[in-house]
């Protein structure tokens, strides 16, 4: 049988590669993980567009040239303990679960958590593991984390985040708010030492504290 995306798939992967996306490993995932798989049916057709697209409980899946520019930044390899804050879909879990030894993903909404477990469990993902909990926290029983992933904007990077962070370690996140814009941060720890570099413009959903079961 004919694969429907195979073309549409072959433009993205065109387009992140013209739009600066050189890393072999990250484009090779990106070509592997079925997008398709993450969004609400009516938008399958859509579902390899360069464009983030609406998925339950007013969340999106991002725009893959956001999710191949910030696993990129993040120097991952196959050694890497890595923390994802904000599940939402899963798409990018299962992006980072196929660079990484391990992945730690924390979502504070129940409803999203258990799709993206199910997700995961068709796919096969058996080296991820989920907590729901508030993502200002992180997962300090797990840390220290070579890399983290935040995929939700806060004012800026939590420090309990930076603590979990392990020396020689890279943290990605979106910081700032929608009304005075958001700017995508690479953070590294060395000797103990934070340094920060702005990587540039970014649009994400806000990073909200507690924990919402109400999707149990």
């Amino acid at each position: 049988m004919s694969d429907p995306f195979a073309e549409p798939r072959a433009r993205l992967l065109d387009k992140l590669q013209r739009d600066g996306i050189d890393d072999k490993a990250v484009l090779d995932t990106i070509a592997r993980v079925p997008r398709e798989a993450f969004v609400p049916e009516t938008f399958h057709k859509h579902a390899y567009d360069d464009t983030a697209l609406p998925i339950d409980e007013n969340q999106t899946v991002s725009q893959p040239l956001v999710v191949a520019m910030m696993t990129q930044a993040l120097s991952l390899n196959r050694r890497s303990k890595v923390l994802e804050v904000g599940t939402g879909s899963g798409y990018q879990a299962a992006i980072l679960s196929q660079l990484c030894r391990r992945l730690y993903t924390v979502e504070r909404r129940r409803g999203l958590l258990n799709q993206a477990e199910q997700r995961f469990t068709a796919l096969g993902l058996t080296n991820v593991t989920t907590l729901l909990t508030d993502g200002y926290e992180g997962w300090p029983q797990q840390a220290p984390f070579d890399r983290i992933m935040v995929t939700a904007a806060a004012h800026d990077v939590p420090d309990p985040l930076i603590e979990q962070l392990a020396d020689s370690g890279v943290l990605i996140a979106p910081v700032g708010d929608r009304i005075e814009g958001q700017r995508l941060v690479r953070v590294t720890k060395e000797n103990g030492v934070v340094g920060r570099e702005d990587l540039g413009g970014v649009r994400f959903v806000p990073l909200v504290e507690g924990i919402d079961t109400s999707g149990i």
